[in-house]
């Protein structure tokens, strides 16, 4: 008796358990899509806002404290003339 009740008891609870994953499984996936076309739409804003720049724009990030203008500091190394061969 307490094998049959242990086996109706199990088949129940997998029952159950396998109705709440066909609701639950697609709503994960689907926040999971919409987070990632989220991110994508954004990296594909930033690129336009980069490509939409006018041409010999530069944009500096960092300027190192202390240095001067058109003066390399020892420590970036030394300037090799070329000639340009055509």
């Amino acid at each position: 008796m307490l094998l049959i009740r242990f086996l109706i008891i199990s088949i129940c609870v997998l029952y159950i358990i396998r109705s709440l994953m066909r609701y639950l499984i697609p709503a994960l996936f689907q926040s999971v899509i919409n987070k990632a076309q989220q991110q994508a739409q954004q990296q594909q804003n930033n690129y336009q806002r980069q490509q939409n720049r006018p041409d010999g724009a530069v944009k500096v990030d960092y300027i190192p404290e202390g240095s001067k203008k058109g003066k390399l500091p020892d420590t970036e190394g030394e300037f090799v003339d070329y000639e340009e061969v055509k």
